[in-house]
């Protein structure tokens, strides 16, 4: 053997035992791993085997990307769930969807289906028109898409743990008349006249327009990407620019498709609180709970029976009540929706608001909107049955504002 390919052989094995200390002694070239508790997805504890091929089914096809060639549009909103919901979480303001309507007053109001209301879709696939809002519309309401973790359990908190909460009339005289949202069934279900005068309580939307999940999954689908399920085979398309027939038979995706985006919904796991033993944060919880900011944003719920056991029976630490209420006039955006008046909003669970960020680019947005970054001025914003609890937080001292604030993160 001659001296240079000794000299090779060394130098080679010499790089080989570098290359194995860096990779066995560094993570210089690994990403390090996102703790529980700071990203959104993920599943529920408990699951069989079994229940988690099925989430993992649901995850590939809730951040599937629809094309032209397997039915996306003629109009539609984004082309895929996970586009609008990175990560499981809320939706960048660039996303946001815009619902329309003709208020009439006294609390009537005209869709303008044959505008293309209520949804605005505007996008739409090349050499056809999307819609746009027409003149005749003075209701215009904005809205982010939500965090879509620990939708499960909030389905499987029973009608009466939430309507416990509500007092439309304020009788208690504490200012808070959190009142439920009361819907007719959508006739895909196939649901038999509901308990409160033939409809359902509301619990999904940013006014609890949906009943549960499965009505929430596939009119997303229908109105948000334009895709046709067997509970709504029909197309959504321009009214203003006739029908539209496109390559791909109706429905364009399978019941199968559909309960696994659904189930895969439910077993979302619950955001994880954090920095609990952190004292600020202990001083927060007590000074959000002295000022009332628990009367709405209620700070746990219990589910009642699932056929999902990890669901079932469960602490919900939510920090919602699930009813609506009069935010005041900058909240109002003039929109009926149900029960829900022109200036009322579902309370918007607050679990997961200090990590929405990670799914945002690492600025958050806050708001139904997204239209602040500051959650001094997200408060500020509250007004209506929340106008004194905002003049509280605001007449804090900088100490136990700021300790509000490192609380609310840690949720």
């Amino acid at each position: 053997m001659s001296k240079k390919y000794i000299y090779n052989y060394l130098v080679i094995f010499s790089l080989s035992l570098a290359l194995v200390a860096v990779f066995h002694s560094c993570d210089f070239f690994l990403t390090p791993p996102v703790a529980d508790d700071e990203t959104l997805d993920g599943p529920i504890e408990g699951l069989t085997s079994d229940q988690l091929r099925m989430f993992f089914l649901g995850d590939e096809q809730f951040n599937k990307v629809f094309s032209f060639n397997e039915g996306l549009g003629p109009i539609f909103n984004n082309t895929a769930c996970g586009s609008c919901h990175v990560d499981d979480g809320k939706s960048h303001p660039s996303a946001n969807l815009k619902r329309f309507q003709k208020n009439l007053g006294n609390g009537t109001y005209d869709p303008l289906t044959e505008l293309g209301g209520l949804q605005l879709q505007d996008k739409s696939i090349p050499g056809y028109p999307a819609e746009t809002i027409p003149p005749e519309a003075n209701a215009i309401s904005v809205r982010s898409g939500p965090i879509v973790v620990g939708l499960g359990l909030i389905e499987a908190i029973s009608d009466s743990t939430i309507l416990a909460y509500a007092d439309p009339n304020d009788q208690n005289n504490d200012g808070i008349s959190g009142k439920p949202q009361l819907i007719s069934a959508p006739s895909f279900l196939n649901l038999p006249p509901g308990p409160y005068g033939g409809k359902y309580l509301g619990r999904f939307g940013r006014k609890a327009g949906a009943i549960n999940l499965l009505q929430q999954t596939v009119e997303a689908y229908h109105q948000d990407i334009g895709i046709t399920t067997d509970l709504i085979p029909s197309e959504n398309y321009n009214p203003l620019a006739g029908g539209y027939i496109d390559p791909v038979p109706d429905p364009e995706v399978t019941s199968n498709t559909v309960q696994f985006v659904v189930f895969y919904l439910k077993t979302l796991k619950p955001p994880i609180r954090r920095m609990q033993n952190d004292l600020k944060v202990i001083a927060g919880n007590t000074k959000f709970n002295e000022i009332g900011c628990n009367r709405c944003h209620v700070p746990s719920m219990q589910t009642g029976y699932s056929p999902i056991n990890a669901l079932s029976y469960k602490q919900v630490n939510l920090y919602s009540d699930m009813l609506l209420h009069d935010m005041g006039d900058e909240l109002a955006d003039n929109f009926i929706e149900g029960k829900a008046n022109e200036r009322e909003w579902r309370t918007t669970p607050l679990w997961g608001l200090g990590i929405i960020h990670n799914a945002t680019g690492g600025m958050p947005f806050y708001m139904h909107d997204g239209r602040t970054s500051d959650l001094i001025e997200a408060i500020r914003l509250h007004g209506g049955e929340a106008e004194a609890i905002k003049q509280a937080f605001m007449n804090l001292g900088e100490t136990d504002r700021q300790n509000v604030i490192a609380f609310l993160k840690s949720l």
